[in-house]
């Protein structure tokens, strides 16, 4: 079984690096294989708590060399909701990489677990709209959301802003999953990265 791992968050850093100094990323450090993956970049600063700054990713499988070095920068740069990140923000980044399995049919809207569950939720309104949006698993005990609050969320996540009734999410239909992930911090990074390579990228910032 493959899990998330140190070496695909520093693969993800590479690129991101490597995007901004013209390098060409270092090889993978890990074995390759096709899973589902999503990619999180959030930024720390002056030790306050972690702001997301990107998260894209896939629900179909994927090939995670390609998968990561595509969803690194497209999380990175192309996440319409926040502006691309800069090179001057990545020593202030935290990066978590994770890989979805346990796919599995919920019975109703409430049929899983915060902290265990991510979910995907697919409906259509009352205008034959389709409306589809997706949580990984640790965004609502991070929230301290409800299992109602989260899918109320995820509700308006998929673009629908109409009422939220109950007889509306009877009708959702919830695929759960669960995740292996693992979160590295910049300085973890530059850590790793003078321990086995014996050098530290030079990152040239703009003011």
């Amino acid at each position: 079984m493959v899990s998330a791992s140190k070496e695909m968050a520093v693969y993800c850093f590479d690129t991101l690096v490597a995007h901004y100094t013209g390098d060409v990323a270092p090889p993978p450090g890990f074995e390759t294989g096709t899973f589902p993956l999503f990619v999180t970049w959030k930024k720390i600063l002056n030790g306050g708590e972690p702001r997301l700054r990107g998260c894209i990713g896939t629900l179909e499988a994927r090939c995670l060399v390609t998968g990561f070095k595509d969803y690194a920068l497209t999380s990175a740069l192309r996440d319409r909701r926040f502006p691309p990140i800069q090179a001057r923000e990545i020593p202030n980044l935290e990066c978590t990489v994770s890989l979805l399995t346990d796919y599995e049919s919920a019975s109703s809207y409430l049929d899983w677990e915060i902290g265990k569950h991510g979910m995907i939720l697919e409906f259509t309104d009352a205008n034959n709209s389709r409306h589809s949006a997706t949580y990984l698993p640790e965004v609502a005990a991070q929230e301290g959301w409800t299992k109602v609050e989260t899918v109320d969320s995820l509700v308006r996540k998929a673009g629908y802003m109409g009422p939220i009734t109950e007889s509306l999410r009877r009708r959702f239909r919830i695929t759960r999953y669960q995740s292996s992930l693992y979160t590295m911090h910049y300085s973890d990074y530059l850590a790793y990265v003078k321990r086995t390579r014996g050098v530290v990228p030079v990152l040239s910032v703009k003011c």
